[in-house]
C-alpha cells in the first residue's frame, strides 16, 4: 500500500476516506501540525504506539480538509472524536502499522484490522443467529473481518458506549466480490433503528469496512 493515501469517495456524498501507513518517528508530526490546549491535555499521557496513531489521524485529517489552517479534533462526553466548528463527522481507526480515517457530511464510522486468525473466537459473541447462518455459507476469515469490521463502524455511528453488537446492531448477508463488499446494516437501541450502508474492502493483510447513515 501507499505511504499516504485519500481519496473522495464516489459512492457517498462528500465523503473522504484516508489511510496512512505509520513508518514514521511522532517527531515528523509534531513539527507538521500545531495543537490545540484540549489537544496537548489528551496526548499528555499517550506512548509510543498510541502516541503515533494520534498524530497519523490528526495529519490525514488535515491534509483531506486541504486547509492552511487545521482545526481542532475533540472528543465529546462519549469519547468520540469530532472536528471543532464543522459541519463534518469524522471516524478513526488503527491496526497494526496502518490508520485509517473518514470525515463526511453523513454520520459515517470506519475500521481497519490487520487479519488474525484469533478473530474466530469472537464469532458467538459479537453475531446474531441469522448471521451466523449467513457466516457459514460463505465461511473465511475474511467475512469474519467483514463482520467484525462492520459492527464497529456502525458502533463507531451510535456514538455512545452502551451497545449490545450481538442485539443492537446487525448486518445482512454479503458476499465477498473481487476483494469487495457491499451492504446494509442496522442499529437497533432503545426502540430506534438506524439504517447504514457497508462497504468493505479487503486488503492484503487488512480488511478496510466503513459504514455511514442512510
Amino acid at each position: 500500500m501507499p505511504l499516504l493515501d485519500y481519496y473522495k469517495l464516489d459512492i457517498v456524498p462528500d465523503t473522504w476516506l484516508g489511510i496512512w501507513q505509520n513508518n514514521e518517528p511522532v517527531a515528523f508530526f509534531e513539527e507538521k501540525i500545531d495543537l490545540y490546549p484540549a489537544e496537548l491535555h489528551e496526548i499528555a499521557g499517550l506512548k509510543d504506539r498510541k502516541r503515533l496513531e494520534w498524530f497519523s489521524s490528526r495529519y490525514i485529517l488535515h491534509l483531506m480538509s486541504e486547509r492552511e489552517v487545521r482545526g481542532a479534533c475533540l472528543k465529546d462526553e462519549y469519547g468520540k472524536p469530532y472536528l471543532e466548528n464543522s459541519e463534518y463527522h469524522i471516524s478513526m481507526s488503527h491496526s497494526h502499522e496502518l490508520t485509517a480515517v473518514i470525515a463526511s457530511t453523513a454520520l459515517v464510522g470506519v475500521d481497519i484490522q490487520y487479519k488474525v486468525e484469533k478473530i474466530t473466537r469472537i464469532t458467538g459473541r459479537v453475531l446474531s443467529e441469522s448471521e451466523l447462518d449467513d457466516l457459514q455459507k460463505i465461511y473465511s476469515l475474511d467475512a469474519i473481518h467483514v463482520y467484525w469490521g462492520a459492527k464497529e463502524a456502525m458502533y463507531k455511528i451510535y456514538g455512545r458506549k452502551e451497545i449490545d453488537f450481538r442485539k443492537e446492531l446487525f448486518v445482512d448477508s454479503f458476499d465477498i466480490q473481487n476483494g469487495w463488499v457491499r451492504t446494509t446494516g442496522k442499529i437497533i437501541k432503545n426502540g430506534i433503528k438506524t439504517e447504514c450502508m457497508i462497504c468493505a474492502q479487503v486488503l492484503e493483510d487488512y480488511v478496510l469496512v466503513y459504514a455511514w447513515e442512510k
